[in-house]
């Protein structure tokens, strides 16, 4: 597919909000960013406009997100860039950025984290192959 991949850099805005798509489950989350630059006469950071964007991840990144991640948080997150137009209360159309994340993770320039391997979801465990080499033996039969 052509859909642009972005890393952006900011914080977690707000709480992560987790729900189920059918049986899949889904984090959703708002990421706050505030470009900066430097301004020569005073050799000071000034912060821009701050962007708004609104992260999904889907499956085992869903539910690390939501086992890991806390507002105010420093995040990088990469992944597809979409937009969505919808028209609000007051019948303003209204154009949000969201991420289809990736990848998620702490942004270390600005603190340390600990990582803890997940152990693997049952499903994992069965379908993994057997060491002897015998499933892949079979599937090549299975397909001649």
């Amino acid at each position: 597919m052509d859909e642009p991949l972005v890393t952006i850099t900011g914080h977690i805005g707000g709480e992560i909000r987790r729900r189920q798509a059918g049986e899949t489950p889904v984090a959703d989350f708002n990421v706050a960013v505030t470009p900066a630059t430097r301004d020569r006469s005073t050799d000071d950071w000034v912060p821009g406009v701050t962007q708004w964007y609104r992260v999904t991840a889907w499956r085992r990144l869903a539910v690390h997100c939501g086992d890991s991640l806390r507002s105010g948080e420093p995040v990088v997150v990469h992944g597809r860039l979409t937009h969505r137009t919808w028209v609000n209360n007051a019948g303003a159309s209204v154009t949000d950025a969201e991420i289809d994340a990736v990848y998620v993770g702490h942004d270390l320039r600005r603190g340390t984290a600990v990582f803890s391997r997940a152990a693997p979801s049952p499903s994992a465990l069965s379908s993994t192959a057997p060491s002897d080499g015998t499933a892949d033996e079979a599937s090549r039969e299975e397909a001649a």
